[in-house]
């Protein structure tokens, strides 16, 4: 278990996670911002893009469950230097990156994404030693903004063609929930 908080809890992704996986990677309604509506995932690529590790792979992936039910994926990972270099940040500062999705549309707009994104800041800051967390939505996904701003992230760069989605290249912001910040307790 990676962490827990009233109903909500993350666990690493296990081999039985597949079909689930697969099943909310091909449904429309999650592919519209995630992947792409043009790129579904079967049980194979499921299998070999979450368990299958790659050599210096870093990318840890979790099951989100509410009450005890799997309702999401979450992905976290420390930045590589090409990253970090790429966003500005000096190589001396432990820097988190993560993303994430709610693929059972019953729990959305419940606040269970807020609940998952802050308890996901204090496993990273707390357990991970990250003193930087950032992730990086597309443009046009003002419903992951704002949940990510309520949980203390702040825009920080515009990041222009920057993921390839359905054919075509969209905007996205970094953002950043940065430790030290006044105020950005989660």
């Amino acid at each position: 278990m990676w962490f827990q908080k009233d109903m909500l809890s993350v666990r690493k992704v296990v081999e039985q996670d597949i079909p689930l996986l697969a099943q909310w990677l091909s449904d429309e309604r999650v592919l519209y911002f995630y992947e792409g509506r043009d790129q579904p995932y079967d049980e194979d690529r499921v299998r070999k893009e979450y368990l299958t590790r790659q050599e210096g792979e870093t990318i840890d992936y979790g099951i989100a469950e509410w009450e005890e039910t799997p309702i999401g994926l979450i992905q976290i990972y420390k930045l590589d230097k090409d990253s970090m270099r790429k966003y500005g940040y000096p190589p001396d500062v432990s820097v988190w990156g993560m993303d994430q999705f709610i693929g059972e549309p019953d729990y959305w707009n419940r606040g269970i994404g807020t609940r998952l994104v802050q308890s996901a800041v204090k496993y990273l800051t707390g357990e991970k030693g990250a003193q930087i967390v950032v992730m990086d939505p597309q443009v046009r996904n003002s419903r992951a903004i704002r949940c990510y701003e309520k949980c203390g992230f702040q825009k920080v760069q515009m990041l222009p063609r920057h993921e390839k989605h359905e054919g075509v290249w969209q905007n996205c912001w970094l953002m950043e929930y940065d430790k030290e910040a006044p105020g950005e307790d989660v």
